[in-house]
């Protein structure tokens, strides 16, 4: 391997520190010993270039981010930076089958379904009043369980990747997400027949 950065730890934890302190020269120097690496083992993950490529990306942002809170009694920089790409490669990949099961469920089931047939119309009319039923209670939920959910169940994210996006710990996630299944279960009881 030619170019490689040699190994240290002190060089390392001295690199986060800066980091953490806003230093653009440090991040340079870490993301040039880390992201071969890294990008290995997002490929590894993958099996995709250019989804690796995001993956590590993803990475450096979240070190850009997080690099103050870098405790050195856990582990080396490096596994730690390991430890973050794998995590985000897994989350992309089971994010990447969920999309690409519900893709084939919706084009296996407008297989199955004539539409012009007329009991497709009528299930087609009930779902819509549904649909109406769902959104109607949505609205009546707090903010912050309205907007988990709809990342959850409209934008296909997964539990890791709201928290992500919203900044909020994944157990608080995990909670609202929870609280407002719940509470739509209060508002939407099931139809009579």
């Amino acid at each position: 391997m030619q170019n490689e950065p040699t190994y240290d730890l002190e060089a390392e934890i001295g690199l986060l520190k800066k980091i953490g302190e806003g230093d653009r020269a440090s991040f340079d120097q870490l993301y040039d010993r880390f992201a071969d690496r890294l990008f290995g083992i997002a490929y590894g993950v993958l099996n995709q270039r250019e989804a690796a490529e995001d993956v590590v990306q993803d990475v450096f942002v979240q070190i850009w981010e997080k690099a103050a809170l870098y405790d050195a009694s856990r582990g080396r920089p490096l596994t730690w930076a390991v430890i973050l790409t794998r995590h985000k490669a897994i989350d992309r990949l089971r994010s990447n089958q969920r999309r690409r099961q519900l893709q084939e469920d919706a084009e296996r089931e407008a297989e199955t379904h004539d539409p012009f047939d007329e009991h497709t119309s009528l299930e087609a009319a009930a779902a819509g009043e549904t649909t109406a039923r769902v959104r109607k209670a949505m609205m009546e939920l707090p903010p912050d369980q309205r907007q988990s959910l709809e990342l959850a169940f409209f934008s296909y994210l997964t539990h890791v990747e709201i928290a992500e996006q919203l900044k909020q710990p994944l157990s608080t996630i995990k909670g609202r997400i929870r609280r407002g299944m719940a509470k739509l279960r209060e508002l939407l009881p099931p139809e009579e027949e």
